[in-house]
């Protein structure tokens, strides 16, 4: 399970997202659009199916990944341990593992319930350079990746877009299409 608000995907994204898929033990991997992040503020988000729609064209045909709309169904806002529960009950025989940025594992003591996490799930982190692991990053629970990284944000994408600049290959080719067509970003 990758999560995140995807606002919109990047290059950055699909990288970690082909990464664990292809590199890790792991079957597929889930991108699962978050509606709302009670870390962040809903007012920077484009529309919930807009974003969706950018991860399906972001992903095309690679058949180990997938986009999920899984937290559109349930309570705002999204807290991953209520997400996670509620795949582990809805697929009992699927194990479900936590991909994460270093940049999160910092915080994970913020997040609700997150010694639950720690207890019942496994977290794939992704190194993010100048970060500080915290008091986690030797945790049985998280198994440590060298994957590849670009320094970019989908901050810094919805800026270009607003300064008129391009962002052509920051974003995958369908995704950079569909932004030029669609002001979903002013």
């Amino acid at each position: 399970m990758f999560f995140g608000s995807f606002n919109p995907v990047h290059v950055g994204h699909i990288i970690i997202a082909n990464f664990m898929a292809t590199q890790t033990d792991l079957d597929e991997v889930w991108m699962v659009v978050s509606p709302q992040n009670p870390l962040k503020k809903k007012s920077t988000l484009a529309r919930d199916y807009d974003r969706l729609h950018l991860v399906n064209l972001a992903i095309a045909d690679n058949p180990k990944i997938k986009a999920s709309d899984i937290e559109f169904k349930l309570p705002k806002p999204s807290y991953t341990i209520d997400t996670l529960t509620f795949l582990s009950e809805k697929f009992p025989k699927k194990e479900f593992v936590l991909i994460m940025g270093g940049d999160n594992l910092g915080t994970l003591h913020k997040w609700k319930n997150y010694e639950l996490i720690l207890r019942d799930y496994t977290i794939y982190l992704y190194k993010r350079p100048s970060y500080d692991l915290g008091e986690l990053e030797n945790h049985s629970s998280v198994c440590h990746f060298e994957a590849p990284m670009l320094d970019i944000s989908a901050t810094y994408i919805r800026k270009m877009i607003r300064d008129k600049k391009s962002i052509q290959y920051l974003v995958t080719e369908p995704v950079y299409q569909y932004l030029m067509e669609t002001p979903i970003y002013k």
